[in-house]
């Protein structure tokens, strides 16, 4: 349906010929606004009311009373089912910490929250088929518990910065609403989120109609292709000066794979750009010391090039 409303609106309505660079990039982009913003919808609303059931508060009462591997197990899982970007996971970051939740299990939900997004998974499976889907939150997920085992192993409580251990917070009373007004709560926040994205989504997808249009297949396949040995520590690289949600990722990744990029490339990408992008460190620069910084980016880079390569070679 949504195809044939792209071809219908470039090559019928406008007059553009499917041959050409521009009637190809707007077929693309006609298409996957309505499909792209349908399906985040749908997404949002349903996974609103599952994480209204994990709220902060009982999210840090219930991680700190694990330990190290099955706490960075469930930090890494309960990471996938909140709502939180770079921005809002450092204040839960802080809160973890206060509650007593040990560092490496805290770099588990650190790691994971923003690397895998639940929108983003619900995107690539709609888009991909489950299998993509899948194999983006297991690679995540596996980034996310390594990285915070290896980061607890190091003892490293010392580089993070000393006020966050001297913040105490309050015990707030978690309310227990009723189905209903969860439903409610969630049409009001997809209603507010879509506001605020649909906009990033629309450039995103803009992007992706102009590589799907303009972009050479000989150009990426070259550059970024199987061939290229260096091609996954190159978009890695390339993805850390970006900022950019795993959700806004999806229509640029559609795009590349449609070109011929390998899975495990592009999944490293989308990767970097939502898990160690250098925005994300300044954010993080106010609760890490830089050393910190420095071995937190650096263990979860070396994690996303082996993931990728990994990819490309058994898909």
């Amino acid at each position: 349906m949504f195809d044939y409303l792209g071809e219908l609106i470039a090559y019928k309505w406008l007059g553009f010929s499917p041959s050409s660079h521009l009637g190809s990039a707007l077929q693309f982009f006609f298409s996957d606004v309505p499909k792209i913003l349908v399906m985040l919808a749908i997404a949002i609303f349903i996974i609103s009311v599952i994480r209204s059931y994990f709220p902060p508060e009982k999210t840090k009462k219930f991680l700190s009373r694990k330990h190290s591997f099955i706490g960075n197990i469930l930090a890494a899982l309960i990471g996938i089912m909140t709502p939180f970007c770079s921005c809002s996971a450092v204040p839960l970051f802080i809160g973890l910490i206060e509650a007593g939740v040990p560092l490496g299990v805290t770099f588990s939900f650190l790691i994971s929250s923003p690397m895998v997004n639940e929108i983003a998974l619900v995107l690539l499976w709609g888009m991909f088929g489950w299998k993509i889907a899948a194999i983006y939150a297991l690679s995540g997920v596996i980034i996310a518990i390594i990285g915070g085992i290896v980061i607890g192993k190091f003892n490293l409580e010392h580089l993070v910065e000393s006020y966050v251990y001297e913040i105490k917070s309050e015990d707030i009373e978690i309310d227990d609403p009723t189905f209903k007004e969860r439903c409610s709560e969630a049409f009001e926040f997809t209603k507010e989120l879509l506001k605020k994205v649909s906009i990033y989504i629309v450039i995103a997808i803009a992007i992706g109609g102009f590589i799907h249009g303009y972009v050479p297949d000989e150009f990426l396949v070259k550059y970024a292709g199987r061939d290229n040995l260096f091609a996954v520590p190159m978009v890695v690289a390339l993805g850390v000066p970006l900022y950019n949600s795993a959700a806004g990722m999806v229509p640029i990744v559609y795009a590349l794979m449609e070109k011929g990029l390998p899975l495990g490339t592009v999944l490293a990408f989308m990767m970097a750009v939502s898990a160690i992008s250098f925005p994300e460190m300044i954010i993080l620069r106010n609760v890490l010391k830089p050393k910190l910084i420095a071995i937190f980016a650096g263990i979860l880079a070396v994690a996303i090039i082996f993931t990728g390569y990994l990819f490309n070679i058994i898909m």
